[in-house]
């Protein structure tokens, strides 16, 4: 006769399903990258390799294939995704800009539009691009924007 465990009222029942993990937190926030560009994006994106992705106005990231090598895609894409999402929730970022980080941007389609430089320094901060170069008040925003969008 086989031996019977003794009565445990702590264990928990022999037909309890195991707890299913949490989703994983998508760093692309529901964003999808588009392989296939628009004749005008190749042309741009061709003439402007210094330019790695793009937050394109049908709500999908995209990557410049003429980009040098060694450039972080993924990176890039996380960048273009929180730019998105900043961009469809209105969300603009209101903390001061250096001196430093505005003659940076001078010449970009940020240089003149303080919204969207506001919003890239977030993006870059989120995707870990240092070229950010962020201050305290920038991370402690950017900390405060994950956060939410992680449901904490």
């Amino acid at each position: 006769m086989a031996d019977i465990p003794a009565y445990n009222p702590y264990a928990p029942p022999i037909f309890a399903q195991p707890k299913q993990p949490s989703p994983a937190f998508d760093p692309m926030l529901g964003y999808k990258k588009r392989d296939q560009l628009f004749p005008g994006e190749d042309s741009y994106f061709k003439a402007n390799p210094h330019v790695a992705g793009m937050a394109a106005e049908t709500g999908d990231v995209i990557l410049n294939p003429y980009s040098p090598p060694g450039v972080n895609h993924d990176s890039v894409a996380r960048n273009e995704a929180m730019r998105l999402y900043m961009r469809e929730r209105g969300i603009t970022p209101d903390f001061a800009v250096t001196p430093e980080q505005r003659q940076q941007f001078v010449g970009t389609a940020y240089g003149s539009d303080d919204a969207a430089l506001r919003q890239t320094i977030a993006a870059r901060i989120y995707s870990g691009d240092p070229s950010a170069n962020a201050t305290d008040e920038q991370k402690s925003y950017a900390d405060a924007l994950i956060q939410r969008l992680m449901g904490r």
